[in-house]
């Protein structure tokens, strides 16, 4: 994962904010934890999405696989 903030293509379209419309984004990633893998200690096995956040005002753009 690159660690500085760049244009993104998604569907073959350059990704812009809802929010401010700026055009580079940080890529992260993040756990979609339930509770109940979570009761059960096993948050690992839990499904995740890839986010992209705006450079500019933070704003995340959350995508499933």
């Amino acid at each position: 994962m690159p660690n500085f903030a760049e244009r993104r293509i998604v569907n073959g379209k350059t990704l812009t904010c809802l929010i401010c419309g700026h055009d580079a984004f940080f890529e992260r990633n993040a756990q979609l934890n339930t509770r109940g893998l979570t009761f059960l200690n096993l948050d690992w096995a839990n499904k995740s999405a890839n986010c992209l956040v705006c450079e500019q005002c933070g704003y995340i753009h959350w995508f499933l696989p």
